[in-house]
């Protein structure tokens, strides 16, 4: 889905969730009901995760566990296809399948999907692990912000802290804890087959009907009780994300979050620029509540915010104060730092596209000198209306004016008492000085 396309959903998303539909659920695909009957055939429930991993997609599964018990099915099928995530919501979903009350299959489809980083420790966690042909699993190494490793004694804690984690996973399921030991410490991925053949996966199919029908036969353990699976006949439900979660999960988007953030702070600064706009001012509170919103999603550095907000703040001085540039350069240099720094990539895999900061700072720059130089050159410019209006305006005297005698002159549409230090006949030419109160100070044109 293209940033566009996204950026119209969160607005969408948030109207559904405005009426009330947080809660909603709708079947895609229902070839039977939705409490399955004492002699109903099997089946399973299918949910498909493609994206990065976060809270929307961890209550996206939770949910879904739960509904699958309740109604009955025969399973629970994650269609898995993620460049990792968040850590924090990796390890919920772990546990979360660890003690799922039905069987959980994660299949790493379609071809050419993938199951990275915090993938990995969701497949190997399933009691049913698959894989798609043309499809990789791997690199769970931990990193810092920018990509690099983290060093020190916090890396090695980090990193043996994650090591474990999949060890036990690995150990608990019965596959292979070496290699995933080795894909946290090293960052190695594999395909498809050498993933079978080192026991890291469980089954290679090529669509849904094939992987159900090999894992039919299969003893797993479910709430301390070996279960039989038998699946090969079994129906498929498709279930997708209530509104409330596909927000929440569009919001975990550090992209859409940033274009967000930058059309919140330009539509504020367009509307404080130009008062009575409103419509500028609305859409940019909205698109900032909303990246402000998602902070409590991502991990936003503190650092690289503040720097996003001076950078911002330098740019809009340089529009009033006159600092030959300096003002305008120290602020596209803090703001794009402030960019790169914006995501702690310490405890995510997932960061700001680099093409959008770059684009976004000079968009960002461009937006603000241009906004800020027609602000002061109106601001330069005469006023032509109100009281302020009136002066230097030519009028022509009415009433005859002598020095310490007001007289009446006719200026801008209206009659106003005058003074002058001049004698002004009925029909002279007057210029108007200044104003005070409701009697104006003029001299002869």
């Amino acid at each position: 889905m293209s940033a566009r396309a996204r950026f119209v959903f969160v607005v969408v998303a948030a109207l559904a969730i405005a009426i009330g539909s947080f809660t909603s659920r709708r079947i895609l695909a229902a070839d039977a009901p939705a409490k399955a009957a004492p002699h109903t055939p099997p089946w399973v429930e299918l949910i498909t995760i493609d994206g990065s991993i976060n809270p929307a997609v961890a209550s996206y599964i939770d949910d879904s566990l739960t509904s699958a018990n309740t109604d009955g099915a025969s399973a629970l099928v994650i269609e898995l296809d993620t460049p990792g995530g968040l850590l924090n919501s990796a390890e919920k979903i772990v546990k979360t399948i660890l003690a799922a009350p039905v069987p959980v299959i994660v299949y790493v489809a379609p071809s050419g999907a993938s199951a990275a980083s915090a993938g990995v420790f969701i497949t190997e966690a399933a009691h049913v692990a698959a894989m798609a042909p043309g499809t990789t699993i791997g690199a769970a190494h931990p990193v810092e912000q920018g990509g690099e490793d983290i060093k020190g004694a916090m890396g090695q804690k980090i990193e043996n802290f994650t090591a474990t984690f999949a060890r036990t996973i690995a150990q608990q399921r019965g596959r292979n804890e070496d290699w995933v030991e080795q894909a946290v410490r090293h960052s190695i991925a594999i395909g498809e087959r050498e993933a079978l053949a080192k026991n890291v996966v469980d089954i290679v199919a090529p669509d849904i009907r094939s992987l159900l029908t090999q894992a039919t036969g299969r003893k797993v353990q479910v709430e301390g009780k070996t279960v039989t699976l038998a699946l090969a006949d079994a129906a498929v439900r498709r279930i997708r994300m209530t509104p409330g979660q596909q927000l929440l999960n569009v919001l975990a988007d550090p992209n859409i979050v940033y274009l967000l953030m930058m059309a919140g702070l330009i539509g504020l600064y367009f509307e404080f620029a130009h008062p009575g706009v409103i419509f500028p001012g609305v859409a940019g509170a909205i698109c900032l509540l909303l990246a402000l919103a998602s902070f409590q999603v991502l991990p936003v550095n503190l650092t690289g915010l503040l720097l996003i907000f001076l950078g911002v703040g330098m740019l809009i001085s340089e529009a009033f104060v006159t600092s030959y540039g300096i003002l305008g350069l120290g602020g596209v240099t803090a703001f794009v730092i402030g960019s790169l720094f914006f995501i702690d990539t310490s405890k995510t895999d997932l960061a700001v596209n680099r093409n959008i900061i770059y684009g976004a700072a000079a968009a960002l720059t461009l937006i603000i000198l241009g906004i800020g130089y027609i602000v002061a050159r109106e601001r330069r410019n005469r006023a032509t209306t109100g009281a302020e209006g009136i002066i230097g305006e030519v009028g022509e005297v009415r009433e005859a004016i002598a020095p310490g005698t007001p007289g009446k002159v006719f200026v801008h549409g209206e009659i106003w008492r005058a003074v002058s230090t001049d004698a002004l006949n009925p029909g002279a030419r007057a210029r108007v000085q200044s104003i005070n109160g409701l009697e104006l100070q003029v001299q002869k044109a």
